[in-house]
């Protein structure tokens, strides 16, 4: 059986440092293509959706705004335009998105940065209770 890499994204609550929710793809897709579906999944649970560069995509910002949920993601600076952009954006609040990182680096500190299950779904499995894991932790 042949090696292949997962690409995880990760929802997070950055009030509780927990995991809403998870994609994971055996493909290289873009941030900007992996976002709709977690958007659509969560939209009850979402209030602001901080993103970096990767989710710059004026569809993402529509469809957030269309569930209720609040876009604050940088824009690729083309223009000067974009730049002016990114400085109204609310800096207390975009500087939640390090709480991300936070619990990425975590999870890969605990748990390994790397799977051991060989099948797919195994491999899946063991990312869900990876976060189950540190939801419970970060609950006690």
């Amino acid at each position: 059986m042949t090696i292949q890499q997962l690409k995880v994204t990760l929802l997070v609550d950055t009030r509780a440092n927990a995991i809403l929710d998870l994609h994971v793809t055996t493909t290289r897709k873009h941030d900007s293509q992996i976002a709709p579906s977690l958007i659509k999944r969560n939209t009850g649970d979402v209030e602001i959706l901080l993103g970096d560069r990767g989710y710059d995509d004026q569809n993402i910002r529509t469809l957030a705004r269309e569930k209720g949920v609040r876009p604050l993601i940088k824009h690729r600076e083309f223009s000067s335009l974009h730049k002016a952009w990114n400085a109204r954006l609310a800096a207390d609040l975009y500087g939640q998105r390090s709480q991300n990182e936070t619990v990425n680096s975590r999870i890969k500190r605990k748990y390994g940065a790397f799977v051991r299950s060989r099948h797919w779904w195994k491999q899946f499995r063991e990312l869900v209770v990876g976060c189950l894991t540190h939801n419970i932790d970060e609950a006690l």
